[in-house]
């Protein structure tokens, strides 16, 4: 008599339902987490200085107010608006661009006779990773004055239409995982999986999933990144702007590659799936292979080529990088989803299955984590950066994830290396118990021979039900295994990290980068508006990007009036001690009177301490002081402040 141990786990019928409710609920309570850091979005660009600035008083009315950006950004015919105390439009005509030798500033013409008071700058742009920026600031002319103007409180890219932007763009990343890695895990690790219904579904519902949050997104486009009205995204001319943008051809780009992508599925499930002979299935498993891999780069660049990949430092290698990262994570994170589904849904998946996507996940980790490495430099920067701003905290977040990721799949190397042996003693016993069974099989066959001759519609009815109690009595089987029950959990609760990982790397590609947000952190360069004839003391942040590129500039002006002047500059490097850089360059520029540059060439005094006598300033006004710090044979870089002189 044989004994069975009592069951206290949950029914073996109702773990995939269960499976699926959890991971279902985690992905909605995830949405809060990437809808929190959708709305408003941050962005790559950021306002770097604004002549007039923020705040400032000057006597007389100004042609023209401009605006400086930190990176390549595009403007519409209303990006910079003017507005009077009273509410009225104080700028002729659409922002122009000023920006020259790189530097990215638009100005915008004032009307002319404006009158004294509090004028209103409000801005919105859009920042080369193609993420929607605004902001607004007041100036004031003879004497600030009350304005009715109220300055916006929201940022661009908020409200209703961020919220559905932000689901749409996690829907994107999901159905891109889930096709590429369900695809990548039926080529390289489970041919046979093809054939298989739940990874059909699994692969196809992907492409629906990408397919149609791309689509939104192209229609969210326009209200996105302008009125944040959703009425907007049926707007054929907001569609055709939308178009004729980078961002906007990525998404059409996407749309027509899904199309490749819907034949490499109809070949995959259909002719593949039924093919028989090895020999033909391995030559279109290569074809396949080939096809899937530049579809999926493809589909993979299109979010390279439009997002922080395709600004900022090296751009030319950032990108592919950027597309080796997504591949990687799609093969992984993809690849982890088909095999929870095929270990819960499909019959008779083998234990070299598992062994064989742990080889993929492997090699995926390592592309991941070689990427992972160098984007992190890009966009972060400095060990500040990292823990200071969002971005660097966001991610910290993301590689515990990772980590702890990892960690869960060792653990499933482990069960699958038990589900093994298991699995090989189980098929030994199997063919022993056939071996004995080899004097009853005539006998068996025999009577299902004069059953079908009998009735071969009642024997085929036999035949289905003694398959479905076959099926079920192997299933039963397969759940009471523990070694099968564990590797189960095991990769249930790697798919649990993967979606929350998913959601902070959807939040990290909508965040500003962390580099670019200690930039603005230093703020525009704000007007020093001394007494007349009193010394100017400046402060000025640098970061050239190379080696010892970080530090601190320090100048004084000295009697900072008409006449004759003295500079000396000092450059600090990041531990506060003198920095002895190869190059110290100065030029001052009266904008307002189309004066300069004017340029000086400081001389080098002692180490990380440069003068200049004789300094001739011609006339007071707001003077533009540029300085340029070279620290390498490549590496420079050029900061600019704004300061009142006589």
């Amino acid at each position: 008599m044989t004994a069975t141990a009592p069951h206290f786990g949950p029914h073996p019928i109702r773990r995939p339902l269960a499976a699926v409710a959890f991971l279902a609920t985690l992905i909605s309570l995830l949405f809060g987490l990437v809808l929190a850091g959708a709305s408003p979005a941050s962005a790559h660009a950021a306002l770097t200085g604004s002549n007039p600035q923020d705040g400032a008083v000057v006597d007389t009315a100004p042609k023209e107010v401009s605006l400086s950006f930190s990176e390549q950004i595009a403007m519409g015919k209303d990006s910079i608006r003017v507005l009077d105390p009273d509410g009225r439009r104080a700028d002729a005509g659409a922002p122009r661009e000023l920006g020259s030798g790189g530097a990215v500033e638009y100005g915008v013409r004032l009307l002319a006779g404006l009158p004294d008071g509090t004028y209103t700058v409000a801005w919105q742009a859009v920042s080369a990773d193609s993420h929607p920026i605004s902001g607004a600031f007041t100036f004031s002319i003879g004497a600030p004055s009350e304005t009715t103007v109220a300055l916006p409180s929201g940022g661009a890219g908020g409200g209703l239409v961020g919220t559905l932007y932000g689901i749409a763009r996690y829907a994107a990343y999901a159905g891109f995982v889930l096709l590429a890695g369900g695809a990548a895990f039926v080529l390289a690790c489970w041919r046979r999986g093809a054939a298989e219904r739940p990874l059909q579904r699994l692969v196809v519902r992907g492409w629906i999933t990408l397919t149609a949050a791309t689509l939104i997104m192209l229609l969210l486009r326009s209200p996105y990144t302008g009125s944040g009205k959703l009425s907007d995204a049926f707007d054929l001319n907001g569609l055709q702007a939308v178009l004729d943008t980078k961002p906007g051809a990525a998404l059409v780009s996407r749309l027509l590659l899904l199309g490749a992508a819907a034949l490499f599925i109809a070949v995959l499930f259909g002719g593949y799936a039924k093919r028989e002979d090895e020999t033909e299935q391995k030559d279109l498993t290569f074809g396949l292979a080939i096809g899937g891999t530049v579809v999926a780069a493809g589909i993979a660049g299109t979010w390279a080529l439009a997002e922080h990949a395709s600004t900022g430092i090296q751009p030319g290698i950032a990108m592919p990088v950027d597309v080796l990262h997504l591949l990687a994570v799609a093969t992984w994170l993809g690849g982890l989803a088909a095999l929870l589904v095929a270990l819960y849904r499909t019959p008779g998946v083998e234990s070299s299955v598992v062994q064989r996507f742990s080889r993929v996940a492997f090699g995926s980790v390592v592309v991941l984590t070689a990427t992972g490495i160098y984007q992190s430099w890009r966009q972060v920067g400095s060990w500040s950066a990292l823990t200071g701003t969002r971005y660097g905290q966001l991610l910290l977040v993301k590689v515990a994830l990772v980590a702890v990721l990892v960690g869960v799949a060792w653990i499933s190397r482990r069960w699958t290396s038990r589900l093994a042996e298991s699995t090989g003693a189980a098929e030994a016993v199997a063919t022993d118990a056939e071996a004995g069974d080899d004097d009853g099989e005539p006998v068996a066959v025999a009577v299902g021979a004069d059953a079908e001759a009998v009735d071969p519609e009642r024997a085929a009815q036999l035949a289905r039900q003694r398959a479905a109690l076959t099926a079920t009595k192997e299933k039963r089987v397969r759940d009471a295994d523990p070694d099968r029950s564990g590797l189960r959990r095991s990769v249930l609760t790697e798919a649990g990290i993967a979606v929350v990982l998913l959601a902070v790397t959807t939040v990290l590609t909508s965040t500003e980068p962390g580099r670019t947000e200690e930039e603005a952190s230093r703020g525009p360069a704000a007007t020093s508006v001394p007494a007349p004839g009193t010394p100017i003391n400046l402060s000025m942040p640098f970061d050239t990007g190379g080696r010892n590129g970080k530090g601190t500039v320090r100048m004084d002006i000295d009697p900072a009036r008409i006449g004759a002047n003295q500079l000396h500059i000092w450059v600090d490097g990041a531990n506060g001690r003198p920095l002895d850089v190869p190059e110290v360059k100065v030029a001052l520029t009266l904008k307002s009177k189309d004066i300069g540059p004017l340029p000086v060439v400081p001389d080098h005094l002692a180490d990380g301490h440069w003068t200049a006598d004789g300094i001739q300033v011609p006339m007071a006004g707001e003077w533009t002081v540029s300085v340029t710090v070279r620290t390498s044979d490549i590496d420079q870089t050029t900061i600019d402040k704004n300061v009142r002189i006589g």
